[in-house]
């Protein structure tokens, strides 16, 4: 994150709930860094984690105008295991960034170490999606799958370097 002298060029942004969003809103307040939180309201109410600056805490009731406000500012995403929200968020992703109508963003399936939550959605993607010819072989390489948090952060930086060099060629 940098957030210098007021200006806040990356911050962290979360769901604002519980568990793993919880975790990463509270790693972004441990160095005294601001965080945002996009809750939204759900049958079985759901509060923002009191992790998330105070003013960066919104609260969405609609999932499309919510996911918008991650995409739209998203310099990069990390999935964990999730549920219908995350693989919603996650396709949309994947699916804007295949068509070309949002900018090319890392994108990071991250597992617990020793996990196979990813590896039936990968499988799928390969052998359904794939071999079907429903995507390019390509599109495979939209996303990265590990359980190394070094390794999601390297693939992150490792972008941004090759993006850089490749757009001020």
């Amino acid at each position: 994150m940098c957030q210098v002298d007021g200006r806040c060029d990356y911050v962290v942004v979360t769901g604002g709930g519980p568990g793993i969003m919880e975790a990463a809103n509270r790693g972004a307040a441990d160095v005294q860094a601001k965080s945002i939180g996009l809750n939204i309201t759900l049958p079985h109410e759901q509060n923002p984690n009191p992790y998330i600056t105070p003013a960066l805490s919104f609260q969405f009731r609609y999932f499309a105008i919510r996911k918008m406000h991650f995409l739209i500012r998203a310099k990069a995403l990390v999935a964990f295991p999730g549920g219908f929200g995350t693989l919603d968020e996650l396709f949309e992703t994947l699916t804007l960034l295949q068509t070309g109508k949002r900018d090319m963003v890392p994108v990071v399936f991250l597992d617990a170490p020793g996990g196979r939550y990813w590896a039936d959605l990968v499988t799928f993607f390969q052998q359904r999606l794939l071999g079907a010819r429903l995507i390019s072989a390509e599109d495979l390489s939209l996303f990265k799958v590990t359980e190394s948090v070094d390794e999601a952060v390297n693939e992150i930086l490792g972008f941004f370097r090759n993006y850089h060099s490749m757009r001020y060629v």
